[in-house]
């Protein structure tokens, strides 16, 4: 089983199936926050939902095409963040991430991630990072942008989100910068 522990606080690990109650309740409480930019929230209402998401994550892990890993700040469940997918042959991996309301505004996902992009490139060895996120959602650019990823570009109608379709803005960090930031 996976478990990094990025700092004191904070610790990423995959989500087995004792997590199913703790994932569901933290998004059923976070529903209202998580809607706005996920669009996969409408169709979490049990933890049966909650179950097959873990299952589908281990499984991506499994044929290597991501890494979904919970986020437990003080040993509770707080978001998830991972590796959305792989491109191995490119070396590059793609960020995504969410916290349930109450963990918001503490500082967490920027921790997070940066545990995550340590992992990428000293452990799996990538050469690229990516982070995409919807051009209105300040708070989740707001993560890249402090870990001093270079804003590259735009992509416009990127995603449907139940009623309209919203542009993404991505985010890129090679190896080489996030080892010369953090010397």
């Amino acid at each position: 089983m996976f478990f990094y522990e990025v700092d004191e606080d904070i610790t990423l690990k995959f989500l087995d199936n004792n997590d199913a109650e703790s994932l569901f309740q933290l998004t059923d409480t976070s529903r209202d926050t998580l809607r706005e930019w996920l669009a996969w929230v409408d169709n979490t209402t049990t933890v049966a939902d909650s179950k097959e998401f873990i299952n589908s994550t281990l499984k991506n892990y499994d044929e290597k095409k991501g890494m979904t890993t919970g986020i437990f700040y003080k040993g509770s469940l707080a978001g998830v963040a991972g590796f959305n997918n792989f491109s191995w042959r490119n070396r590059i991996a793609s960020i995504g991430y969410w916290l349930g309301a109450n963990y918001q505004g503490l500082g967490i996902m920027t921790r997070a991630t940066s545990g995550l992009i340590d992992y990428a490139f000293h452990t799996l060895e990538m050469n690229r990072v990516e982070i995409r996120a919807a051009y209105e959602n300040k708070r989740s650019r707001a993560i890249p942008e402090r870990l001093g990823f270079v804003k590259e570009g735009q992509i416009r109608q990127a995603e449907w989100l139940y009623d309209h379709y919203v542009d993404h803005v991505i985010y890129g960090m090679l190896a080489s910068e996030w080892e010369s930031r953090n010397r």
